[in-house]
C-alpha cells in the first residue's frame, strides 16, 4: 500500500504578522513600542467586546486590517494637525490607533474621542490608561450637545453615514478654516450634492488599506465659515 503523505495545515498569519506586513505595504515607519502598543489595543478590544459589544468584529486577527490598519490610512493626512477630534469613536476608531501613532510622529498633537455611550468611553479611557497615552482624551457627550473651550483643527469620524449629517452634527466644532476628514467605502458623489453652505469639499483621496476589501475614500472638507 502506498503511503499517503500528511499535509501540515496552512499558517495562520498572527496579529503581529499581518501588522508588520501592513504598516510594511501602506509605506508607515513605526517602532516597535508603537507596534506592540496597537497589538496591546487589539487585545484589549478583544477582551472588553464580548462584554460590552464595541464592535461586530470578533476575530483579533481581522481586527489588524479592518481597524487598525483602516485607522492608520488616515495619518498623513492627520499629522500637522494640532487638535484632532474623532466624532462617534465607539471603541477608539480611529481615535486611539491615531493617538497611539501620533504619540511616536507627533507627540504635540493632542487626539480627543467623542461618544454618547458611557460603556465605550469608559473602554476608552481604560485603554488610555493601560497604553500611558499622554496625547489622549475621552468624553462622553452627544456630539450636538458638545462644546468645548476650543474648537479642533481637525474633525474625524467614520461612524456617521451621511456626509450631510457629519457636518451638520459635528461642524460646530472644527475652528474656522480647519478640516472635517469623513472616511467613507465608496466615493460619495450624491452625499456631496447635499453637502451644506459653508463647507467645501477641498479632496477626495483613494486609500489602500491592505486585508481589506471594497473601496475606501476619505473625504476632506473645508469650513470657510
Amino acid at each position: 500500500m502506498t503511503a499517503v503523505a500528511a499535509i501540515a495545515p496552512a499558517h495562520k498569519p498572527s496579529p503581529r504578522d499581518l501588522l508588520d506586513s501592513g504598516l510594511a505595504e501602506m509605506g508607515l515607519e513605526v517602532c516597535q513600542g508603537t507596534r506592540e502598543n496597537l497589538l496591546r489595543y487589539v487585545v484589549l478590544l478583544d477582551k472588553w467586546n464580548k462584554a460590552y459589544n464595541l464592535t461586530a468584529v470578533r476575530d483579533p486577527v481581522r481586527m489588524i486590517g479592518l481597524h487598525i490598519l483602516d485607522s492608520l490610512s488616515v495619518l498623513t493626512q492627520i499629522e500637522g494637525r494640532n487638535n484632532v477630534l474623532d466624532v462617534g469613536s465607539g471603541g477608539g476608531l480611529p481615535g486611539l490607533p491615531l493617538a497611539i501613532a501620533l504619540g511616536e510622529s507627533a507627540p504635540n498633537v493632542r487626539v480627543t474621542m467623542l461618544d454618547s455611550i458611557e460603556k465605550k468611553t469608559t473602554f476608552v479611557r481604560h485603554v488610555i490608561g493601560e497604553l500611558g497615552l499622554a496625547n489622549a482624551d475621552v468624553v462622553t457627550n452627544r456630539v450636538e450637545h458638545y462644546d468645548p473651550p476650543h474648537r479642533f483643527d481637525a474633525v474625524v469620524s467614520r461612524a456617521f453615514a451621511e456626509l450631510k449629517d457629519f457636518v451638520e452634527g459635528a461642524g460646530h466644532l472644527c475652528a474656522d478654516g480647519g478640516r472635517m476628514f469623513a472616511m467613507k467605502g465608496v466615493r460619495p458623489f450624491d452625499e456631496i450634492a447635499r453637502l451644506p453652505a459653508g463647507f467645501v469639499i477641498e479632496n477626495i483621496i483613494t486609500l489602500r488599506v491592505p486585508q481589506v476589501d471594497g473601496q475606501r475614500h476619505l473625504v476632506v472638507i473645508k469650513k470657510n465659515r
